[in-house]
């Protein structure tokens, strides 16, 4: 996608030290399966004006799996413009600043508990005649 975009300078992020390693040429690709995907990188990243690969640690990986996952959500439109994502980091989740306290509300399972005694009153009733 980024060369379709014609983007000229490329950050990628991961949270495999092993992985960025091998990335950046630090560490050889040993296994037989990998190199393929290793060159593939490499020939990409010829493309680039510049490429850096970047580690994160796993514990301040949050942002990288939010992005994952909305990549893995949306199609990718070809020879349509995206617009850049723009995120702003705040101190705390956004489900916690969305969450609004509702007053004399049944509890979390009084659905399921209508649920229930609605079909054991209903199987009670077919079991009767």
């Amino acid at each position: 996608m980024t060369v379709d975009l014609d983007v000229e300078e490329l950050l990628i992020m991961g949270d495999s030290n092993f992985i960025i390693r091998q990335a950046q040429g630090e560490w050889k690709t040993r296994d037989i399966k990998l190199i393929p995907y290793r060159q593939h990188v490499e020939d990409l990243s010829k493309r680039f004006k510049s490429v850096e690969f970047r580690f994160i640690p796993r514990f301040h990986n949050e942002l990288a799996d939010a992005l994952a996952t909305l990549a893995s959500m949306l199609p990718y439109p070809r020879n349509v413009y995206i617009d850049p994502l723009e995120i702003q980091i705040r101190e705390r989740h956004d489900y916690c600043n969305a969450i609004e306290i509702e007053l004399d509300v049944q509890p979390w399972y009084h659905d399921i508990k209508r649920f229930l005694k609605t079909n054991e009153y209903l199987e009670q009733a077919s079991r009767d005649q």
